[in-house]
């Protein structure tokens, strides 16, 4: 086993043992955490067994294999700007909704607490 191939094989083991940790703490949701163990299931099937990253290339068709690599890293990080963009526009419609629904239940409870519009509202602690 050459340098590079333990290299790929301990730093694939190192994502798994850190997606593992990082979703025991709750701090990745288990639907991103399924894309990330797939990479990393890649990754350690590319470390394990260059042979078949080489055989893939020519398959496809790209001159070396370092291409390859960063042309699925190119999609990966695409379809993952591409998703969070998607729930970026999601989150911001449901904040405008829930701000919209707070601000309607603020004036009904100002109207039957009779509130008079030109006072300022009063914080509770």
């Amino acid at each position: 086993m050459s340098a590079p191939q333990i290299v790929g094989l301990v730093t694939a083991i190192g994502l798994f043992l850190l997606l593992i940790e990082l979703l025991r703490q709750r701090r990745l949701r288990e639907k991103y955490a399924l894309v990330w163990f797939v990479l990393a299931v890649i990754a350690l099937v590319g470390a394990a067994a260059p042979t078949l990253v080489y055989r893939i290339t020519d398959l496809i068709g790209f001159q070396l294999p370092v291409n390859l690599i960063f042309f699925i890293a190119f999609l990966v990080l695409f379809a993952l700007s591409v998703q969070f963009s998607l729930e970026l526009g999601r989150m911001e419609e449901r904040v405008r909704t829930l701000a919209e629904e707070l601000a309607i239940l603020r004036l009904e409870v100002e109207q039957q607490n009779g509130i008079k519009d030109d006072e300022p509202p009063v914080d509770e602690v």
